[in-house]
């Protein structure tokens, strides 16, 4: 692309870790210019796992491209005192620094806003701005805990294997940064945009929640798709799982003659989904057996050839090397690391925005940008 959305946007990145980090670099995707404040230590997540380069390994690489990193002490009043002038250079600041520290110095979005009108001011928290828990920091494994989303899994209590939460707040809070941005054009000012992982479990929840509140229960947790649809799960083939999708009656009745049990399609027990949830049971012990038939190879050419949904449960590795996975362009060199990563899941007239940068060395753009005077 010659010209990216946020082409011409600057934000400044107060953050550390995941989410934070990960709204910044949504915005970075997008043609915004980056700028990282770190600690002189750097950012908690560069001491994750094994280094890969410039002493920081996969999780910060993964978060932290297309950025520059400026070192400032946030204890040091001429470096603050700097910040405060940078920031209204910016259009947006994003922030995750525990609740109460950045007000503490006077870089608070009250003080901020006011100073600079036109900013966006975003924070990422753990609990969200009100209630008992809102200075409360939090981690992603804690706040699943804490918001219900690990008694949703199949084998409860038990974490989600990616961070859901990390992840889904700083998608959240870029949308809140881009509908900032976008409302400054009507109105000339800014405003404050507040995301947190709690806020986030609680959206997760939309569905469950909505049948908890309605019918006064939980769907029945099922490990690999829905005990409410039948069929609509994992069976085991000769040589690994498949996920079969049959999501209403003509699905399957197309999987009955594909399974060669066109006579399931007929008999009146077992038309409607209501009527197979009573014999689930038999009818799946049923298919189970015939799926043991085959390889899982065999049964997706045979069901797909039917359109029938269905997938092999593949593992990560089966996954990012899937030639539909390359197709995507999902994963990308990048520049000066010499590695493919993941990035944006988003394409513009077709076209999926490049990696520009790696994330940077801690501190490698200050002297290009902090005054030589307020840096000492």
């Amino acid at each position: 692309m010659s010209t990216l959305p946020l082409t011409g946007v600057k934000v400044i990145e107060l953050g550390a870790n995941l989410a934070g980090p990960f709204a910044a670099q949504i915005l970075s995707h997008l043609g915004a210019e980056v700028v990282k404040v770190e600690r002189a230590s750097g950012d908690d997540a560069r001491h994750w796992g094994q280094s890969i380069r410039d002493g920081a390994g996969p999780s910060f690489h993964a978060v932290n491209l297309n950025k520059q990193s400026i070192v400032l002490d946030l204890k040091d009043a001429a470096q603050v005192a700097w910040l405060k002038e940078f920031v209204g250079t910016c259009d947006v600041l994003v922030q995750n620094i525990r609740p109460g520290t950045l007000e503490e110095i006077g870089l608070g979005p009250d003080v901020m806003r006011a100073r600079h009108p036109r900013l966006v001011y975003c924070s990422v928290g753990a609990f969200g701005t009100t209630g008992p828990m809102r200075l409360n920091p939090g981690y992603e494994p804690m706040v699943q805990a804490f918001s219900g989303l690990m008694m949703l899994q199949a084998n409860a209590p038990s974490r989600i294997g990616t961070q859901v939460l990390d992840h889904g707040t700083g998608m959240w809070a870029a949308l809140g940064c881009i509908a900032g941005l976008l409302q400054r054009t009507r109105t000339g000012q800014g405003c404050v945009v507040d995301a947190s992982l709690f806020e986030t479990a609680l959206g997760w929840l939309t569905i469950p929640g909505a049948q908890l509140q309605c019918l006064g229960n939980l769907p029945e947790r099922h490990p690999t798709g829905s005990a409410r649809l039948i069929p609509f799960q994992g069976f085991e083939t000769r040589n690994g799982p498949v996920v079969i999708a049959a999501g209403n009656d003509r699905l399957f009745a197309k999987l009955a003659a594909a399974l060669g049990k066109p006579e399931w399609a007929k008999d009146p027990t077992l038309t409607r989904n209501e009527q197979r949830l009573e014999r689930k049971d038999w009818l799946l012990g049923e298919i189970q057996k015939v799926m043991l038939t085959r390889t899982k190879g065999e049964w997706i050419d045979i069901l797909s050839a039917v359109d029938v949904p269905c997938a092999p449960i593949n593992t990560v590795e089966d996954a990012l090397a899937h030639p539909q996975t390359a197709a995507t362009g999902m994963l990308q060199e990048v520049p000066g690391l010499g590695i493919r990563l993941l990035t944006l899941p988003l394409r513009f007239d077709g076209e999926r925005p490049r990696v520009r940068a790696m994330a940077p060395g801690l501190g490698q753009h200050t002297a290009q940008i902090v005054p030589a005077k307020a840096a000492e």
